[in-house]
C-alpha cells in the first residue's frame, strides 16, 4: 500500500475510525437491523448498506457518504453496488499493509 498523508487525514476524522471499527465487527456493531439480516448483507451484498451506517453515525447521509467516499478513495474500503444500493466492507489487505507499513517505518 502506498501511504500518502490523505490516509492520515481521512483517519483523523473520529467518525471515519468509528466507521473502519463498524465493519470489523458489523454483526455486533450495526444494530438498526438484525444479525441475520447483516450476515445476509455480508455474504450476499458484500458488505453493509449505506442508510445502515447512517443509521449508526447518526448524521446526515451526505456526510456519512462523503466520509464513506474518503475511506474508499484512501483503499480502506471496498464497495458493491447493488440496484440503487451501495453496500461497504472493510479493504482487509490494505488495513493490515497500513499496519505493517506504520509499526515497520514510523
Amino acid at each position: 500500500m502506498n501511504i500518502n498523508t490523505k490516509v492520515f487525514t481521512v483517519l483523523a476524522n473520529q467518525t471515519r475510525l468509528d466507521i473502519l471499527q463498524w465493519l470489523k465487527n458489523p454483526e455486533k456493531e450495526i444494530t438498526s437491523v438484525s444479525c441475520e439480516t447483516v450476515q445476509f448483507m455480508m455474504k450476499e451484498k458484500g458488505g453493509i448498506c449505506v442508510a445502515d451506517i447512517v443509521k449508526r453515525a447518526g448524521l446526515a447521509q451526505s456526510t456519512v457518504s462523503k466520509y464513506l467516499s474518503d475511506l474508499q478513495t484512501c483503499g480502506l474500503l471496498i464497495s458493491e453496488r447493488h440496484g440503487k444500493w451501495t453496500y461497504y466492507r472493510r479493504n482487509e489487505e490494505n488495513i493490515q499493509a497500513l499496519a505493517k507499513v506504520i509499526s515497520e517505518e514510523l
